[in-house]
């Protein structure tokens, strides 16, 4: 099947073909996404739901000069298929390969780089705006999901955009009811509204039935007549209100619907929106029945749809739901918020025991965050759970409406540092950078699951705003040893040695572990912390340690400007400047995409790496 789509000549062949044919071509499509998708692991139950949609957009439309935007981005493997890059499948997300988003560098198909949601319909806009401005013909579409309708920005650019009215703007409204998890919010409601009119849908046939054929002028006469008839059968009509062309509900399972609606949304000089309904995982029934778990998927096998690989035992978003399930039955002010990502954070286990003190803010981060201030100011000791490369959306909010206030919100900031395939937009490197320098706030970095749940239970405490920053990956095993009581801004001491002192925050300490003890095979002794804290950090033992060493490491999952690291470097300029430090993170540059493992040891971050680094440090080579 892979010969057969790499055979053709794409976009270019799809001219060509038939509604037939290009159904035919679909079902191939299908195919090779779970068979590939399989092997790779990524993005399937958005991409099986958009085939048919964007085989349309191709028929249609002419890329690369006309202009698609695809929303999140998770969704543009079928894209790339038919802008002749079903070769590079093999290779997805991984190293070198493929990405799984769309990335101009990779091809001039690919709009823009995109990662994160709500933001196509600005884009698509300042894209037509340019157009205009440079006298140019092309024709702009965004694609939007339902999901990222949640978010605030994708709300204001349509506001903008239906004033303004720029020429030849499309907006598709990809409608299957999900985002990661189920769309929430008024919106998601009218659509579910818009898309359940019986009478509305019977009306639409009618209408194509009875003028298909008829020409564009001709059709274009009566749209009048049908929009009056619309509003009678379909109330609401949020996108006309707002100054937009209004199409839909469309099959998005419908070759011939679609391409018939897209060619129409052609004759207008402004801005229109073509709702589509699709169903995620369209075609999989594994997908169709668990969306949300096909949404991003390890390597499975296609029959069954269950992972190829044993499921680990915890990981840390497993622990976190199960702990903070713990501290709700015992606290009743404990209440837990998310963005659209309940399952993916580990709340779901909250949720199935606390259904009542869970709030899904959508696509909508910076809600979620002044939602939990709010709670916060009501007397409640809220846990905002949302991915790092996310969170960093309500930078303004964390410092504005939580710092400020001295507010005891807790943010649990799950996929902090290499997250892996999904690439730069996904990695979470910049959480330390711009939490730790906002005035009140505490930031821990747990090394393992046990110090996890010492600082949901230490942040609990606290009167003030506080994060807690986890990996995505492997949990070094539960132990049951004695350690040293949390207290604020103090670090764990480790090991004892005299030639280097070592601060490896959060999970860097596996690492720094396992480069200590080649570093011992060698001689050299390691003063090792755990720093569990970046802010406030542990001054005392790094002055005390730096006295007796005279050369300090920092090892940290993050960019190292404005990092752990820089806060190090800050204690010891200060106050012992004839201290020697070398800072160990990442270099400041958007980090590529491949596997955890393989970017820490491309990167010198794993133990070998580290040991190596450490060694030419001490030599005065590094």
């Amino acid at each position: 099947m892979t010969n057969k789509l790499t055979s053709y000549n794409l976009p270019e062949d799809l001219k060509k073909m038939s509604e037939h044919e290009l159904g035919l071509l679909s079902y191939d499509i299908r195919d090779f996404l779970i068979r590939h998708v399989s092997e790779t692991g990524g993005h399937l139950a958005s991409n099986l739901g958009v085939v048919e949609l964007t085989v349309a957009l191709h028929k249609v439309f002419n890329s690369p000069k006309d202009k698609i935007i695809w929303d999140v981005g998770h969704q543009s493997y079928v894209h790339k298929i038919l802008t002749g890059r079903a070769e590079g499948f093999t290779e997805l997300r991984k190293l070198g390969g493929l990405s799984g988003f769309p990335k101009r560098e990779e091809s001039p198909h690919d709009t823009c780089d995109t990662g994160h949601s709500s933001n196509s319909i600005s884009l698509a806009m300042g894209l037509a705006a340019a157009r205009d401005m440079n006298g140019e013909d092309y024709n702009v579409i965004a694609v939007i999901g339902d999901g990222s309708l949640t978010g605030g920005q994708a709300y204001e650019a349509l506001n903008s955009a239906g004033a303004a009215r720029p020429s030849k703007m499309i907006i598709i409204v990809n409608d299957n009811e999900m985002s990661i998890s189920r769309s929430e919010g008024g919106l998601a409601r009218h659509l579910t509204k818009m898309r359940t009119r019986k009478e509305y849908l019977e009306l639409k046939k009618a209408f194509k039935k009875t003028f298909r054929g008829t020409a564009p002028r001709v059709y274009s006469g009566i749209e009048s007549l049908k929009d009056n008839l619309r509003n009678i059968v379909v109330p609401g009509g949020i996108f006309e209100q707002l100054g937009f062309k209004y199409f839909g509900p469309v099959d998005g399972h419908n070759i011939e619907d679609l391409i018939d609606v897209l060619r129409v949304s052609q004759l207008f000089d402004s801005p229109v929106v073509i709702h589509v309904v699709t169903k995620k995982g369209k075609g999989y029934v594994n997908a169709e029945k668990n969306p949300d778990k096909f949404h991003s998927i390890a390597p499975f096998e296609p029959t069954t749809g269950k992972p190829l690989a044993p499921v680990k035992s915890m990981t840390y978003s497993g622990i976190f739901g199960e702990k903070l399930t713990e501290m709700a039955e015992r606290d009743p002010r404990v209440i837990a918020v998310s963005a659209a990502m309940i399952s993916g954070t580990g709340l779901d286990i909250f949720e199935n025991h606390f259904p009542e003190r869970v709030y899904d803010a959508g696509i909508a981060e910076q809600h979620a965050v002044d939602l939990a201030a709010g709670l916060a100011l009501g007397g409640q000791r809220p846990v905002v759970a949302i991915y790092s490369t996310f969170l960093q959306r309500a930078y303004d909010q964390i410092l504005m409406d939580v710092c400020l206030q001295n507010l005891p919100v807790v943010f649990a900031i799950d996929r902090a540092g290499n997250v892996g395939n999904d690439g730069p937009t996904h990695h979470g490197l910049f959480d330390l950078s711009y939490l730790s320098h906002m005035p009140n706030m505490t930031v821990m970095v747990p090394s393992d699951g046990t110090e996890l749940q010492a600082m949901l239970d230490f942040s609990i405490t606290l009167d003030g705003p506080s994060a807690i920053r986890y990996p995505k990956g492997k949990v070094p095993p539960m132990t049951k040893e004695i350690r040293d009581p949390l207290q604020l801004g103090k670090a764990r001491k480790v090991a004892d040695g005299k030639d280097v002192t070592i601060f490896a925050a959060g999970p860097m300490l596996e690492y720094a572990k396992e480069a200590c003890t080649e570093l011992e095979k060698e001689g050299i002794t390691v003063d090792l912390f755990d720093a569990r804290f970046a802010a406030p950090i542990d001054k005392e033992a790094i002055l005390d340690s730096a006295k007796k060493t005279g050369k300090v490491v920092t090892i940290e999952d993050n960019v190292i400007p404005g990092g752990f690291g820089m806060a190090v470097t800050a204690v010891l300029t200060d106050h012992l400047p004839e201290a020697r430090i070398l800072r160990l993170g990442w270099d400041g540059q958007f980090l590529e995409q491949g596997g955890r493992e393989q970017l820490f040891a491309l990167h010198g971050l794993d133990g070998e790496g580290i040991k190596e680094r450490v060694k030419k440090f001490l030599e005065g080579t590094a």
